[in-house]
């Protein structure tokens, strides 16, 4: 029985295709969104992730996030106890079609969390009417 003062640590969620070529484990980073008028911001937590192994891709209006851990950190290391599963990550959106100004999307890594800002095209951006009596 767990009381509201206890911390329970949250299951990674292993990624569920089989479209990986390379070896190891891959799974769904953890993601928070926020959303004004001008644009869209991504948070994503990738633990273990160097920036330069890090791959951003827009492509048919699916933006993909995809993070490889190096794994000869662990190589020949035999844990006695474990609650952390080490591997890559990889996460997909279907985003709206020219909602965004891909040209001025900007990516930044900071200590394992990838930050994306991505502007919203002028098109997809609010107008406010004017009335008129």
């Amino acid at each position: 029985m767990t009381t509201a003062n206890e911390l329970t640590p949250k299951e990674k969620q292993e990624l569920k295709t089989n479209e990986q070529t390379r070896p190891g484990r891959y799974y769904v980073p953890d993601v928070d969104i926020y959303e004004d008028d001008s644009g869209l911001w991504l948070w994503a937590d990738m633990p273990g992730v160097e920036q330069d192994s890090v791959r951003v891709e827009i492509d048919e209006d699916v933006l993909t996030l995809q993070g490889e851990v190096s794994l000869r950190s662990y190589e020949g290391l035999k844990p006695l106890y474990s609650e952390y599963n080490v591997g890559h990550y990889l996460r997909r959106f279907n985003l709206p079609a020219g909602a965004f100004d891909e040209d001025k999307i900007k990516a930044r890594m900071t200590n394992g969390v990838l930050e994306l800002e991505l502007p919203k095209a002028e098109k997809a951006k609010p107008k406010r009417i004017t009335i008129n009596s």
